[in-house]
């Protein structure tokens, strides 16, 4: 099911204060969490605490839970939470053969997926299967928003200026979705979402400012800074793709020795290794023999490892953050080599900068699409709107 099935009228009066908006967004990230611990970082009194909050009550967008770990005499504490039965979001990750999509809570916790092969790559085809999509996850579920993630870039949220693994230029998929579904779509960059559900969900929650570093098909790179991703009209170009990492490794398809693309990407790592075995391998057999201790697969995951902790101390030197997300279909490798990628990091950083924080993301391709649900969430809270009128209920009341 699509859009507000409510027959109340939806909110529309009064947009969140950016204190609101920020109230709204630490108890999405951090709750369960005391009202003492929201004062503090949001630097809010009690009085401005209690007003700022009231109205989420009023629409039961906020709920206060019990805290098991209250010992002791006197009143127990009441943390505040969102209400987790709230509206679903949809997140899809859009590829050149196939769509990936989940269905997710307020926190991208996946609640259920499905995947569909798409029959063409026009866009009147692509939208037509993910539409048919969509209503497999949201078969049950009122879903408020829907956010798809695509290699390539991306304007606005809207249009898909460049995706080459499509062949498309310029292309609205926000507003052919929205046509067929009747909810808001956004569409951004795949590594952007995946920084996008970090920031609110992951590393973001611990550090304001970090990378994210993606392996699998290609090589993807983000940056947050000060709790802001990162989007330029370069975003979405692949310019990770072919950093010199190791000048006696493989030749990349452009003729870049030992490049990012040469050296991390599942094809890149495949073709060594089948070089070297004499005959084709897949990347999950090419992992497989790594691990069971076969040299020359083995051989070729290490250099892959030591090229990727490479990039990292490049990455985290020049954007002078000290965490990094490690995430990707192709990051099946750090179970393998991690030592080699932690040690190569660490060497490429000063002795005296801040400890390397390397955070995995192992989720695979349910990453990408959780990555699209933050990113429609994201809209959906920042949309928000309140009426002064706290006998009405809005968003999300099912």
């Amino acid at each position: 099911m699509f859009g507000n099935t409510d027959a109340s009228p939806p909110l529309q009066q009064a947009p969140l204060s950016e204190s609101a908006l920020a109230l709204a967004r630490a108890v999405l990230m951090h709750g369960p969490i005391s009202r003492g611990d929201l004062g503090r970082r949001l630097q809010l009194s009690p009085a401005s605490l209690t007003r700022l909050s009231r109205p989420f009550f009023d629409r039961g967008l906020f709920v206060e839970v019990s805290d098991e770990s209250t010992t002791g005499v006197g009143r127990p504490t009441r943390p505040l939470d969102v209400r987790m039965d709230g509206r679903r979001f949809v997140g899809i990750k859009l590829t050149a053969d196939e769509a990936f999509g989940v269905l997710t809570d307020l926190r991208t916790t996946e609640l259920g997926s499905a995947e569909r092969t798409l029959a063409a790559r026009t866009v009147d085809s692509v939208v037509a299967d993910l539409v048919a999509l969509i209503g497999e996850l949201s078969a049950t579920e009122t879903v408020a928003a829907v956010g798809v993630s695509v290699g390539g870039n991306v304007t606005g949220a809207r249009v898909v200026t460049r995706a080459p693994f499509l062949g498309w230029r310029d292309v609205n998929l926000a507003d052919a979705l929205e046509e067929r579904l009747g909810v808001p779509v956004l569409i951004e960059n795949d590594v952007a979402s995946l920084a996008a559900a970090e920031q609110w969900f992951g590393a973001g929650r611990r550090a304001a400012s970090f990378a994210v570093l993606t392996i699998g098909v290609g090589v993807g790179y983000g940056l947050v800074v000060n709790d802001a991703v990162i989007s330029t009209r370069n975003s979405g170009l692949g310019l990770g793709g072919h950093v010199p990492l190791d000048p006696d490794g493989p030749v990349c398809e452009a003729g870049h020795p030992g490049c990012s693309d040469a050296m991390l990407t599942e094809s890149a790592i495949r073709s060594e290794a089948g070089r070297l075995l004499g005959r084709e391998v897949g990347y999950a057999e090419a992992l497989a023999l790594a691990g069971a201790g076969d040299p020359l697969a083995l051989g070729v995951l290490q250099a892959s490892g030591r090229a990727l902790g490479r990039l990292v101390a490049l990455i985290t030197n020049l954007a002078m953050v000290d965490t990094i997300v490690l995430s990707g279909e192709g990051m099946g490798l750090w179970n393998i080599v991690s030592a080699e990628i932690v040690q190569a990091a660490r060497a490429g950083r000063d002795p005296e900068a801040t400890p390397l924080e390397i955070s995995v993301d192992d989720g695979g391709t349910s990453s990408w699409a959780r990555g699209a649900a933050a990113v429609a969430i994201q809209h959906t809270l920042a949309r928000l709107t309140l009426d002064p009128d706290p006998r009405e209920t809005g968003w999300p009341r099912r």
